[in-house]
């Protein structure tokens, strides 16, 4: 009986140990098929969130390409001034959209497409910007171009104008805020041309200059108008005495100014007296400093992109005033709404997209898009991704107070009438 006693105690002891050893190893496969996942986590690149941690993707980058030196360093600095006044604008103040903060990288092109090029790289590998906004120069920006397109990044471009830009070298990643060449051209007819005049034309020797020519031509023939003579310079001559020497040759009714730049032909066409000669100066009026040269020219009917009085919204208002408050009283200049334009136009894109940066998926969401900026509505036509917008009949007129000849307006030209023609092949 004892014996018997001993072993039922024996047993009841051995099953107490089972039990001991079977949780043990339940606890031991727990936790090992826990590292499991863990480690198939890690390896499929989705890792749980940790409380207080900022999470990948919580930045929207966006990379600016500008001249910030050189002969249009003026155009970069009212680009980068105008584009951040447009992140606070259109953020409310936050810069964050979607919970995502808002990170930009300015790089400087130098007005050079080579220097242009290395930018950009550098913004999309090293940076790695979900957005490129530029630039300056439209030889800068046509060497830009494929590089969107290969890296599947959006590129807003501002304040680039060459036709070709949306034309010939055209790709489904850019959008254009500034206008192009073709909407100038319209709006420079639109103020001298018509049936028996004669026209001669001055421009840089480059690609802005050669579309500016190309399209104003196709514009005022069609208004009657008949071009006499089509005269380019080197964009970085001082002494451009030759070249308008052959315009005065020429007898044209008007001279017609395509420029861009420091080196500037103003004083020239004052210094020889072309208006004297009963050739009237037309183009679009330049920046301030330009418009600064331009005191012989007062009188003159011509065109203007933007000069801060023109427009009558809301939104100017607030450029106007804001710009004043942070820049020493100076208003806002000829290239600034449009680096607003830009960041108004990313903002409200990642707004429709609820922060998704997705190249692909914001392409469907901003063509046909329109939004509102300092010159009024703006919309992004589908076809080509041009911004179709207003731009200013407007004449030169002196004005006390102001130590440079002023715009004045004529009228607004709608963006029904300054539509350009679409040229690309998409």
């Amino acid at each position: 009986m004892r014996t018997l006693t001993k072993i039922i105690g024996r047993l009841k002891t051995l099953k107490k140990w089972v039990l001991f050893l079977t949780l043990l190893l339940v606890l031991f496969f727990s936790a090992a098929c826990s590292d499991d996942s863990v480690e198939s986590s890690e390896e499929s690149g989705e890792t749980t969130p940790v409380s207080g941690e900022v999470q990948e993707g919580e930045t929207i980058k966006i990379g600016v390409l500008a001249s910030l030196t050189g002969a249009l360093e003026s155009y970069g600095k009212q680009t980068r001034n105008g584009f951040e006044l447009g992140l606070e604008y259109a953020t409310g103040g936050t810069m964050e959209i979607a919970g995502k903060k808002i990170e930009v990288v300015y790089e400087d092109t130098e007005t050079k497409p080579e220097v242009a090029v290395q930018k950009a790289t550098k913004l999309l590998e090293e940076d790695e910007v979900d957005f490129l906004v530029g630039s300056s120069s439209s030889g800068d920006t046509l060497a830009v171009l494929p590089l969107a397109e290969e890296y599947e990044k959006i590129m807003i471009v501002e304040p680039a104008v060459a036709d070709s830009i949306t034309g010939s070298e055209f790709n489904p990643y850019i959008f254009r805020t500034a206008r192009n060449s073709s909407q100038d051209a319209v709006a420079g007819a639109a103020a001298i041309a018509k049936e028996g005049v004669k026209i001669a034309t001055f421009a840089p020797d480059y690609s802005f200059g050669w579309d500016g020519v190309t399209a104003f031509k196709a514009a005022a023939e069609k208004l009657g108008a008949e071009i006499v003579l089509e005269e380019y310079a080197d964009p970085a001559a001082t002494d451009f005495t030759s070249n308008l020497q052959k315009v005065i040759q020429a007898k044209p009714d008007y001279l017609f100014v395509v420029w861009a730049g420091a080196n500037s032909p103003w004083n020239q066409i004052a210094d020889l007296k072309l208006q004297d000669k009963g050739i009237k100066i037309s183009t679009g009026a330049p920046d301030i400093p330009a418009l600064s040269i331009m005191e012989p020219l007062i009188g003159m009917e011509g065109f203007s992109v933007y000069y801060h009085t023109l427009p009558d919204n809301e939104i100017n208002d607030w450029l106007v005033e804001e710009h004043k408050k942070r820049f020493n009283g100076d208003v806002p200049d000829l290239f600034t709404p449009g680096g607003m334009s830009a960041a108004i136009a990313i903002v409200e894109a990642l707004k429709k997209s609820e922060g998704n940066t997705d190249a692909n998926e914001l392409i469907k969401l901003m063509e046909g898009m329109s939004f509102e900026t300092a010159k009024g509505k703006m919309t992004f036509r589908a076809e080509d991704h041009q911004a179709l917008q207003s731009l200013y009949s407007i004449k030169l007129e002196k004005q006390d107070g102001i130590p440079y000849p002023v715009p004045v307006l004529i009228r607004e030209l709608s963006p029904e009438e300054t539509e350009p023609p679409i040229i690309n092949k998409k």
